[in-house]
Formats: C-alpha cells, sequence, structure tokens
C-alpha cells in the first residue's frame, strides 16, 4: 500500500511538472505539456520495464542457457513464493544488477556480463535474492517510475537547452533566464527524486535477501566485489537508471556534489549490516 501511493504521488507529481515546466513557452506549450505528461505517465506505468532494459541492451535468458542462474533463480522463487520473472543477461562489463517490472506476474531481472565474470555464483546468488527481495517488496514498480522520471525530466532540460541555442529571437517574450534555470535545475531535481526513493529500498531488499536465504555473508561478500569493480570497471548503464542497480554505476565517474546526490546508501553500511546480524531483527 505504501509503494502503490508513493507511486501514485510520483506519478502526479511528474505530470504536474511537465505541465509546469511546459508553461512557460505559453498556452501552446502548456497543451504539448498536457499531451506529453499524460504519454509519459502512462509510459512509466506500462513500458518502464521495457524501458529499462533496452536501456541495459540486455537479451533474454532462454531456459536451458546458463544453467546456474536458471537454477538459483527457480529455488528463489520457491523460497519466496514468487512466480518466475523473465531473466536478462547485459554486455555490461561491470559487474551489476536489478530488478524491473510493475508488479511480481510482469517482473524482469537483469544481470551483466561483468556479474557473471567477476563473481562467484554463491555470490551470485545473494545478489539475485536482493533483486527478488525488491520484487517481494513490491517496489520495482517505484523504481522503474522514478528513472522514467528522470529521463522525463532530462527530456525537457534538453529540450529547454535546444530552445536556447537554435531558438534565436523567434519568441522574445520568452526570458532566456527561465530556460537556463531549467537546464541547471532539471538534472539536480531528477537527482533529488532518485535519491529520495533508493537509499531505503536498498537497506529493505538487503535485509529481505538475507532472510530469504537465511545468511547475509553470499551478499555482504558480492558487495563488497561490486563496490570495488563500480570504481574500476567504466559501465554502460544510462545515468538516469543508475538507481535500479543494486551497486551505483556511475561510482567511479567524477561528478560534482557525488555523495551529496548519491542513489545509493554507503556500501560500507550495507556490508556492515549483513555481516552484524541486524537482518534477523524483527521490524
Amino acid at each position: 500500500m505504501r509503494n502503490t501511493l508513493k507511486t501514485t504521488m510520483l506519478l502526479a507529481a511528474m505530470g504536474a511538472l511537465i505541465m509546469f515546466i511546459s508553461s512557460f513557452w505559453g498556452s501552446g506549450g502548456l497543451t504539448i505539456g498536457l499531451l506529453l505528461a499524460l504519454a509519459m505517465v502512462g509510459g512509466s506505468y506500462w513500458m518502464s520495464d521495457k524501458l529499462a532494459i533496452r536501456s541495459a541492451r540486455a537479451i533474454e535468458v532462454e531456459e536451458g542457457q546458463l544453467p546456474e542462474y536458471w537454477s538459483i533463480m527457480k529455488e528463489l522463487c520457491d523460497l519466496s513464493g514468487q512466480p518466475m520473472p523473465r531473466i536478462y543477461v547485459s554486455p555490461d562489463p561491470q559487474p551489476n544488477a536489478f530488478a524491473t517490472g510493475r508488479n511480481p506476474a510482469n517482473a524482469a531481472v537483469c544481470v551483466t556480463e561483468g556479474l557473471i565474470q567477476h563473481l562467484s555464483w554463491t555470490e551470485i546468488r545473494g545478489v539475485l535474492a536482493h533483486e527478488m527481495a525488491h520484487i517481494k517488496n513490491r517496489d520495482i514498480l517505484i523504481g522503474s517510475v522514478a528513472a522514467a522520471i528522470a529521463m522525463a525530466i532530462s527530456f525537457v532540460a534538453n529540450m529547454a537547452q535546444f530552445a536556447m541555442i537554435f531558438g534565436g529571437n523567434r519568441d522574445r517574450d520568452r526570458n532566456p533566464l527561465v530556460d537556463l534555470l531549467l537546464i541547471i535545475v532539471a538534472p539536480i531535481a531528477a537527482a533529488l527524486i532518485q535519491m529520495a526513493i533508493s537509499r531505503s529500498r536498498e537497506y529493505q531488499a538487503d535485509r529481505t535477501a538475507a532472510r530469504m536465504i537465511g545468511d547475509g555473508e553470499p551478499l555482504a561478500a558480492a558487495l563488497e566485489k561490486l563496490d570495488m569493480a563500480s570504481r574500476s570497471i567504466p559501465s554502460l548503464a544510462n545515468a538516469n537508471q543508475a538507481q535500479m542497480y543494486i551497486a551505483n554505476p556511475l561510482a567511479g565517474r567524477q561528478m560534482a556534489f557525488r555523495k551529496m546526490f548519491t542513489t545509493h546508501p554507503p556500501m560500507d553500511e550495507r556490508i556492515a549490516r549483513l555481516r552484524n546480524g541486524s537482518w534477523r531483527d524483527v521490524v
């Protein structure tokens, strides 16, 4: 119920934000903004999983391919009492993973080729338990919607930038400072939205994953490797989709105010919680 309410509020806020920004271009811009908001809100709900999979350039894994992957996923489905999600592999060389979809019946789990190459299957089992925990906790939709919102906001910012560069004097009534403000503020707004949503979900998914398999060590060991790899192996991940991954795929990039706007909680804190047994506590 809580995540459903958050998702509804996010969709409404996204539509309102798009219309508000579009209103700076007059009544014509407001009309376009309304149509764009309707398209984005509907698309965020129905198409966010396809958008995430396409962004990761992932390929679906059929039964018979990667038998270890299939075996672990079937085991975790039995342990969590959930239907089998579609499973994918992304060509990304950085070890990472994410889950997406609007509900457990329409879920997908994706791992990168880097994850398979750099981690043991015991560690990958911990990672996959984390992703199945996101599905079990019903927070995959809100993560997918947040990513779609960030992409929508970035799109609007790009429109404003395009208008500033190529608009010339065709719209003398529009203040260029407004366009400049949108270009600066829009990416910050996208980062704040993702940051607010993602951090608490990661702690909860870690806890649920450890309970699911009865052990926090496989995931803790995996997170240690993911943390090191994310700082040394470049990722193909889209910045707007970064909050969906188990580890921040952009950790190695030099970004202003990176710590302030990070979408993931501190990795050492996540590892400590898994190893000190706090995941066994009743919450």
